[in-house]
């Protein structure tokens, strides 16, 4: 998926869990555009057979397994996002903790009954 189409995306997944704020749309854009590398990530490892294991040859002639770099790659890009994901409370941890601070925020402002006893009713 392109950039844009990620971003815009983000941006009604933040309005549904009602996060979206406009100061966010860089933390935005950044997520699109990982997202957007990640689809291309994992394209290129479809495109090279999706094998989880490839052989790496070393300096000195000798083969060695190891992880497929794509999928390195693709790994480490969603590791990353999950970390947007999160700060822009589009995961339930995520989401708890924005709305947690919401609540202690909103505990500081006088209640209702507070405010008719200061004046007089």
């Amino acid at each position: 998926m392109k950039k844009k189409t990620w971003k815009s995306r983000i941006v009604k997944e933040c309005k549904m869990a009602g996060t979206y704020r406009p100061f966010f749309d860089t933390v935005i854009d950044t997520l699109a555009g990982i997202l957007e590398r990640r689809d291309e990530a994992f394209r290129q490892y479809e495109l090279s057979g999706s094998h989880v294991i490839t052989t790496h040859t070393n300096k000195g002639g000798k083969e060695n397994l190891e992880i497929n770099p794509a999928l390195r790659a693709i790994n480490d890009m969603n590791r990353d996002a999950l970390a947007y994901w999160r700060d822009l409370g589009l995961t339930p941890a995520g989401l708890k903790r924005i709305d947690e601070a919401a609540v202690r925020e909103g505990s500081n402002q006088p209640s209702l009954a507070s405010v008719l006893k200061d004046i007089g009713i």
